[in-house]
């Protein structure tokens, strides 16, 4: 008996046989089209427009890098700033001892090589920025160690001791650039040279409140006050040379008024550094 079960696969393989005798079928199948490369119609397309877009990218890197470093330069000269960190161990020696006692030296002049200051390792009178960096930081650490002393350490405490010491010191800078623009001394140094001497002070802070929390307070004031005398002359027989080099080539009258000028400019400069010695170290020793 012929059934629907039995002729369905006669069926199927009637219209298969009819497929493969015909050659074609009734739909073209499309589903692999559009998939591939977008630029595929187009040969030779895809890779100038990339080509493109990254050297445009890599030109307009280029140009904020340029612009960044030009605008960063005109504040401060980062690329100097290598020069300030030229130390060693033997300068870091020398140049604690001058700090600390500098009443035996004599020659205070900064070193040239060709118009050029010779590094700091290789002069004692050259200013660098690696002791008051570290002199900072030790700082801010032995004024944590004298707040635990005191049961007053706290993160919120030494934040407010660190942050408070650095708006001094910046406004101390600030204060001396616009009182040489007010006397107009033409003179080489830059901000960084004024950040590096308005930072050895941190050197004698820190003998002071050591030598407060060893000994007591007496022994804080004994202390404290050599250094501010020794920082004093430090400073007096330092800027001296940097501000009155001008001098020589003005006439006499022109010479003796600015001469004055910048004399008490200097020995405000070097009398301030016992002020910020004392103010941001006499809380720290009880």
């Amino acid at each position: 008996m012929y059934s629907l079960i039995d002729g369905y696969p006669n069926i199927r393989a009637r219209n298969s046989s009819m497929e493969a005798s015909d050659g074609s079928q009734l739909f073209e199948d499309t589903s692999g089209a559009g998939h591939g490369d977008p630029a595929a119609g187009f040969p030779g397309l895809s890779d100038p427009m990339s080509n493109l877009a990254m050297a445009y990218g890599s030109s307009l890197a280029t140009q904020g890098k340029e612009l960044m470093d030009k605008n960063l330069d005109r504040f401060i000269p980062i690329s100097k700033l290598k020069y300030y960190f030229a130390v060693d161990t033997v300068y870091v020696g020398k140049k604690l001892g001058l700090l600390i006692f500098p009443y035996m030296h004599e020659n205070w002049e900064v070193s040239y090589q060709q118009d050029i200051p010779v590094a700091p390792r290789f002069d004692v009178n050259a200013p660098d920025l690696y002791i008051p960096t570290m002199g900072f930081i030790t700082y801010i650490l032995v004024a944590g160690l004298a707040l635990g002393t005191q049961n007053k350490f706290s993160p919120e405490l030494l934040g407010v001791q660190a942050s408070s010491a650095f708006v001094w010191l910046i406004m101390e800078v600030l204060a001396i650039l616009l009182s040489l623009y007010l006397v107009t001394v033409n003179t080489d140094l830059t901000t960084i040279d004024l950040l590096a001497f308005a930072g050895y002070k941190y050197v004698g802070m820190i003998i002071g409140v050591i030598s407060g929390l060893m000994f007591g307070r007496p022994a804080y004031y004994l202390s404290l006050l050599w250094c501010c005398a020794a920082i004093f002359v430090f400073t007096i027989r330092t800027l001296r040379l940097k501000l009155l080099s001008e001098a020589a080539a003005e006439g006499r009258l022109v010479r003796g008024a600015r001469n004055q000028l910048r004399m008490y400019l200097t020995m405000a400069i070097a009398a301030a550094q016992p002020v910020f010695m004392y103010w941001l170290t006499y809380h720290l020793v009880r």
